[in-house]
């Protein structure tokens, strides 16, 4: 296939120059979407239709057997030898069970290493001898989500479960809101989801486009090859910063475009969160709005044409009352007081055309008019203003914030213009909700957003408007909120988000965090998120599980050396604060290791992880350094132990607790029961 589109021949098929050149690159973007991973294989599973599927899924003779795979493939005679895994006839291979076995005989799952098929299991669904067993768990699909992982976050559509599938297929025109623990795979469930989606509704999302959220360029990085190995090249990344600043990519970007160079005490950044700044930013805005008192008189040729006050007025309350972005008010204004005009010729026996009326808009008479009743607002300016003017800020917050609260996001210092400003990353998202008043945000067809408990309503608003025309998938744990401001429930974010019809999801199968891990790291949970379903581990493998008593870093070391005698990749986290004695004892001791963000090699296989990165990533092994520093760190000792539940949870396959000070009471008791 990628031969085929390396062949094409397009030199006498274009009309012009232009159309050679869309064309050419759309046969690139063709060509590295064919690309081969080497160790990705085409197909993973089998199945085997006891009749022919129904016309909704694909045409095929009684019996026909498909294999599933990450892409469609056909041969030279356009038969498909692969189905791609999010065409409906693939569908039983995620759902299909001896219970309703969806007309499928067989099902075949494959073995790989390292790209080489190793081995093969089948289930026979439709044997009446075995409708009556337990469904048992596939070992292979064990060995899949067990396998040891160097580099980046790869996809798991060969492990996607009946639970997962579901949210996967559901349709474009819902907002789904997925609350899922450590492990439960909400990560790659949402990135899934946006690949079935461009696959059923390429073309409408080719035009409104796609975009997925991540809490930090770490992440994000850690999670970028997942759709392009399923085929998808062309959805954006960013993160919230991105979005409010316009350094997000393509047309995710906001309207703001200030850098930010400070930072908000966390007083401070939770007012700047609250949704009720944007009805402060409302009336800041508004306020700039005057009432007319003088007349309009337009002079054309010999004749003047007078437009009186009150009648002025009718027009601007009907903009104010009708609810319209200010900017948009501001461009029709004009039109509305030039129309008055036309009227008033027309009465005179005049017959003015449209040239007449966009002539009389763009008179100095009706500009002069506009500017001092409607003047032009910059939603930075305004920003500005509020945080540095106590007057201004104190008219316009009456009644929503307290004195108190006004104090605390007031500027100390004043500043000479908006590029002097130190702006901090909340500041950012005021200025966006600001420039939405003004002028619309482009809405985009579907947004992803990953781990979304940690923004505040006013970052919530700043999604909801990327995605106001389109759909959302939120994704996000309620326990793992480390921010003041973090979400108490997914309802009021769905709120937030102006999706008040979304669907919440809850998935409390873990799939990568192994039985002891989280059994250790739930006995924090009535402390952390009271009421939440702890994970249930559906690991067949234990994994390995130990809380170490040592004297110094040198331990801590040694325990990265030894669990780096095992395959795969380790993750040594800690309090931010510890991270720069950690690096010299590692340095010191000859232990290579990069940062989060940066890509696992065989012969690098460590991360040095700062607490306040960890989450979303995983390593197959975990040594987690002096749990009563990372709960210290943050500014209350809810949100410690909040963190301190992110980090316990990163393992796939092990982890190592190394403490020379007292463990945090809540895990005291579990240190003694849990076996060493």
């Amino acid at each position: 296939m990628r031969e085929d589109a390396e062949a094409l021949d397009i030199r006498d098929v274009a009309a012009n120059w232009v159309n050679a050149q869309v064309l050419a690159r759309q046969i690139d973007e063709r060509i590295k979407a064919l690309a081969d991973l080497s160790d990705t294989p085409l197909f993973f599973g089998r199945l085997d239709y006891l009749h022919a599927p129904g016309a909704d899924q694909a045409e095929g003779a009684e019996g026909e057997r498909f294999y599933i795979g990450r892409r469609h493939v056909h041969d030279a005679e356009g038969d498909p030898m692969v189905i791609d895994w999010r065409a409906p006839v693939s569908q039983p291979f995620y759902r299909a069970s001896k219970k309703d076995p969806m007309d499928i005989g067989l099902r075949r799952r494959f073995g790989y290493t390292g790209g080489d098929l190793t081995a093969y299991e089948d289930e026979h669904l439709s044997d009446p001898a075995d409708a009556s067993e337990a469904a048992t768990t596939s070992k292979l699909l064990q060995q899949e989500i067990e396998r040891p992982r160097v580099g980046p976050m790869r996809d798991i559509v060969a492990t996607i479960q009946p639970e997962q599938d579901e949210i996967v297929r559901s349709g474009l025109g819902g907002t789904v809101c997925v609350q899922g623990g450590p492990g439960t795979g909400k990560t790659a469930v949402g990135l899934h989801r946006v690949a079935y989606l461009l696959y059923a509704h390429r073309e409408r999302l080719a035009r409104t486009g796609t975009l997925v959220i991540g809490p930090n360029k770490s992440f994000l990085h850690y999670i970028e090859q997942v759709l392009p190995a399923l085929g998808e090249l062309t959805v954006q990344q960013a993160t919230v910063d991105d979005l409010v600043t316009g350094s997000g990519n393509g047309s995710a970007g906001g309207g703001g475009g200030v850098e930010v160079r400070g930072a908000d005490d966390a007083a401070a950044a939770t007012v700047k969160g609250d949704a009720r700044m944007a009805e402060v930013l409302r009336r800041a805005l508004y306020s700039h709005v005057t009432l007319p008192t003088e007349p309009v008189v337009v002079v054309r040729g010999s004749r003047r044409w007078r437009v009186p006050a009150y009648e002025l007025e009718d027009l601007v309350r009907e903009l104010l009352d009708r609810g319209m972005r200010y900017g948009a008010a501001r461009e029709a204004l004009p039109q509305r007081i030039a129309h008055a005009v036309l009227v008033r010729m027309e009465q005179a026996g005049e017959a003015p055309d449209d040239r007449v009326q966009d002539a009389v808009a763009r008179s100095s008479a009706v500009k002069a008019a506009v500017k001092e009743v409607w003047p032009a607002v910059d939603p930075a300016k305004l920003v500005l203003r509020l945080l540095t003017d106590a007057d201004f800020l104190a008219v316009h917050a009456e009644g929503i914030l307290d004195e108190a609260e006004q104090k605390t996001i007031l500027w100390a210092k004043p500043v000479r213009s908006v590029k002097s400003a130190k702006w901090s990353a909340a500041d950012a998202v005021l200025i966006d909700e600001a420039s939405d008043l003004v002028q619309r945000t482009h809405s985009l067809g579907h947004v992803v957003l990953d781990e979304a408990q940690d923004l505040s309503p006013m970052q919530y608003r700043a999604v909801g408007r990327r995605c106001t025309t389109g759909s959302a998938t939120v994704l996000g744990d309620l326990a793992q909120g480390t921010t003041p401001w973090a979400t108490r429930s997914w309802v009021e974010a769905l709120a937030h988000l102006g999706k008040s019809d979304g669907v919440i999801e809850e998935l409390t199968a873990g799939f990568r965090v192994p039985t002891d891990v989280i059994t250790y790291a739930s006995l924090l949970l009535p402390h952390i998120a009271p009421g939440l379903t702890p994970v249930a581990s559906v690991r067949e493998n234990p994994g390995f599980f130990e809380v170490r008593p040592i004297a110094g870093t040198a331990d801590v070391v040694a325990a990265c050396a030894e669990l780096l005698r095992n395959e795969g990749s380790t993750g040594l986290i800690a309090a931010d604060a510890r991270v720069p004695a950690l690096a010299e004892a590692l340095t010191a001791a000859g232990l290579p290791y990069i940062a989060p963000g940066e890509e696992t090699t065989e012969e690098t296989r460590l991360t040095l992880v700062p607490a306040s990165l960890a989450k979303g990533l995983e390593y197959d092994y975990v040594v987690l350094d002096e749990p009563q520093a990372v709960v210290d760190g943050e500014p209350d000792e809810r949100t410690g132990l909040r963190r301190l539940y992110v980090s316990l949870t990163r393992a796939v396959s092990g982890l190592i607790v190394t403490h020379a000070t007292t463990l945090p009471s809540q895990l005291t008791d579990a240190a003694t029961a849990l076996p060493a």
